[in-house]
């Protein structure tokens, strides 16, 4: 999937239909000159609603639906015909979708699971006809109920993506890179910062035609938790991340330093990331030579609080290592 297909943030504005009226009829045929109150019932408004599609990877489907209506019912009729029900609308959505207000940014609901079905928007109920309202005092009601008015509201659609291992890091640090390698997805990759402005997904093949997938999150810069960057846009895909890979070239100053302040600034975001599986993986390490990486693991053993490896894209050093060890950590 290229990158300006993967969307994952949607506004719409969604319609329900109207209840149809019901009907204040009075039965009359040959013979029958008062033959009582016979109108039918108002069909029901159509509902807006949100379906799960285990399918479907992005919201690129609805990025330009800026409306969705659903029908409206039809009136009832003589010879207490109820009304037809107005058309349901169904917007197909990938599983992780979260639905809110777009007023009041209140979550509505989340779809997790394929074929699952929430209504955003009720249609109205229909009208009663007027033989519900004929009694022993009004023997030929000449009314009926209206149909209820339709519910109209404007909704935000974001998509946190599901997948087994987060790639995080800071810009430029290979996350694309190694993306590219491990698996067949194809994202952007250049020699310059923020290269990634949306989220990756691919496959990885492992051993006995077994997979996972793997996300490429935009790089997190320093206060992004307050929204500095890309903030709050890429964030939230890192919520549904079993593992977080925190990737840290060779070439960093500091790495534990560097390592804290991603930890910190996803502990900031939501502190419940915390508690997920997380491994540093030591990337553009073919730059190193066999004494220089001896002493920098002699370091890192006791710097880093969390298991590491040094790995290279480029060189395809350590990438079965890698592989073998997020596996194991997966099935852990």
């Amino acid at each position: 999937m290229t990158e300006g297909n993967f969307v994952d943030y949607v506004k719409m504005q969604v319609s329900s239909g109207k209840g149809g009226q019901g009907s204040a009829h009075l039965h009359r045929e040959k013979y029958i000159e008062k033959g009582g109150p016979d109108g039918g019932d108002g069909g029901r408004g159509g509902h807006i609603i949100i379906r799960g599609n285990s399918n479907l990877w992005t919201l690129l489907h609805l990025k330009f639906k800026r409306h969705a209506r659903a029908g409206h019912g039809s009136h009832g009729s003589k010879s207490r015909s109820t009304g037809a029900d107005g058309e349901d609308v169904y917007l197909d959505v990938p599983l992780g979708t979260v639905v809110k207000d777009t007023e009041t940014d209140e979550t509505l609901f989340e779809i997790t699971f394929d074929g699952e079905e929430q209504i955003v928007a009720q249609g109205g109920r229909g009208g009663l006809g007027n033989w519900h309202f004929k009694n022993s005092r009004n023997q030929t009601p000449r009314y009926a109920q209206p149909g209820e008015d339709l519910e109209e509201k404007r909704v935000t659609l974001e998509l946190k993506i599901l997948a087994d291992v987060g790639l995080v890091g800071f810009p430029n640090a290979g996350k694309s890179t190694l993306l590219s390698v491990i698996t067949s997805a194809k994202p952007k990759i250049a020699d310059y910062e923020f290269t990634t402005l949306k989220p990756n997904l691919g496959i990885v093949e492992y051993r006995d035609y077994q997979t996972f997938v793997m996300a490429d999150i935009p790089g997190i810069i320093e206060g992004a938790a307050e929204g500095k960057g890309l903030g709050h846009y890429f964030l939230r895909h890192i919520e549904r991340n079993s593992i977080l890979l925190f990737l840290i070239p060779a070439d960093a100053k500091d790495i534990r330093k560097q390592y804290d302040i991603l930890l910190d600034e996803l502990k900031r975001y939501n502190p419940e990331m915390l508690d997920k599986e997380r491994m540093i993986a030591i990337s553009k390490s073919d730059m190193l030579d066999d004494e220089l990486q001896a002493e920098m693991k002699a370091q890192l053993d006791k710097e880093l609080p969390i298991p590491y490896m040094f790995i290279s894209s480029v060189a395809q050093k350590g990438i079965m290592e890698l592989k073998d060890q997020l596996w194991k950590m997966l099935n852990d």
